[in-house]
């Protein structure tokens, strides 16, 4: 009877959550089966990527329930759809979210059609997510209810079509019952470390890293009114927010506080830092976004009363939608946000549902004196 059941294809990253959504399933006697994918060619095993060493581990615990492993290589994939899209941003003066876009065109685009082609029906994953079938046939996509973990932020941008073939066995689970779980079935990376950072870059230094593909221009450290302070490495290097890394030490007639990233100018080849994290200059109310996805098919509508997250783990934010069309949203927040970044994801939520959202391109957070003369441009903030 179990034969009869459509095929569920997990994918096992050799980490505790996929292991343990693998698990989950088998106890619920699903017919399932595992793929591993390897989304980076390592080129050095100076604390990067461990392709290999997950590869094993997800090995090992397709072993342990006795089921089918495949591998599968989608380097080439992940390069063309995700890594020179996120280069291109960078240079830009842009932040990208490359894990966004993983999934979008990896892990439920390749993944599932190689899934597919092996006669699955289904895929699993182990984000801290939930679906919804609605009685219209539809799919809606909710937050996971372990809020510290939700991973919904990172979904946005998935279609009706990619939900209605994602299953996601920890949506309703806190970190730590997964954990205990993991235990319990005694799996062999019931304990290990969760994985951190951009999934391709692993441990590895980050400015060294991208070193490898973008040229770096060095150029001034700059107040917000111009007084040069110090030497960046190159704009790649930093984003809106960024208090670690500046490199810059007690400066004559400024009190002993840390810096903070609140403008890029690449025009000018320009960092400017300010001495206060809440500082006007990295505060706005309104951004404006493209690049739309909404989960529904259907954007909901102007004024709309939404919440919405700038960035991943942040509180719900309330905010109104102000215009909106095919290709841009515009909208504005009840309180002021802090480093609303261009190239991020605005994701905006009914309640527990995920709506959808787009990449940030401008807000409207005051730019630095020198940036507000006559001749500059005062709307776009990089």
């Amino acid at each position: 009877m179990n034969d009869r059941k459509p095929l569920i294809m997990v994918a096992l990253s050799g980490g505790v959550d996929s292991a343990t959504t693998a698990w989950l399933l088998q106890q619920r006697g699903e017919r399932i089966a595992a793929m591993f994918m390897k989304n980076w060619e390592e080129e050095d095993t100076e604390g990067g990527c461990t392709a290999e060493a997950d590869a094993a581990d997800a090995r090992q615990v397709s072993e342990l329930l006795g089921i089918d492993f495949h591998g599968r290589n989608f380097a080439l994939e992940y390069w063309e759809e995700v890594f020179e899209h996120f280069l291109a941003e960078l240079a830009a003066g842009r932040t990208p979210n490359p894990d966004i876009l993983c999934n979008r065109e990896i892990k439920f685009k390749a993944f599932v059609e190689h899934a597919r082609d092996l006669g699955a029906t289904y895929v699993a994953t182990g984000h801290y997510a939930r679906r919804r079938d609605n009685p219209d046939g539809s799919v809606a996509l909710l937050k996971g209810v372990d809020a510290g973990k939700d991973q919904s932020y990172f979904l946005h941008a998935l279609t009706q079509e990619q939900l209605r073939v994602a299953l996601f066995p920890l949506g309703d689970l806190q970190k730590a019952e997964v954990r205990r779980l993991a235990d319990q079935a005694d799996l062999p990376v019931a304990r290990k470390k969760d994985s951190t950072g951009i999934c391709f870059i692993g441990e590895r230094n980050f400015d060294s890293f991208i070193a490898r593909y973008l040229k770096a221009e060095p150029g001034e450290i700059c107040t917000s009114d111009g007084q040069t302070i110090g030497t960046h490495r190159g704009l790649i290097h930093y984003t809106l927010g960024q208090r670690k890394g500046l490199d810059i030490g007690g400066v004559r007639g400024f009190p002993e506080a840390p810096w903070f990233v609140a403008c890029k100018d690449l025009a000018g080849n320009r960092l400017f830092v300010v001495q206060d994290g809440q500082h006007r200059l990295l505060m706005s109310t309104r951004l404006v976004a493209a690049r739309l996805n909404w989960i529904s098919g259907q954007p909901p509508a102007v004024g709309s009363r939404l919440s919405a997250k700038v960035r991943y783990r942040q509180p719900d934010q309330p905010c109104r939608i102000v215009e909106l069309d095919a290709d841009q949203l515009e909208l504005t927040f009840d309180q002021p946000q802090r480093a609303v970044t261009p190239g991020q994801s605005v994701v905006l939520y009914d309640g527990d549902e995920c709506l959808g959202g787009g990449v940030i391109q401008t807000c409207n957070a005051p730019l630095p004196t020198p940036l507000t003369q006559p001749d500059k441009d005062t709307e776009a903030k990089t």
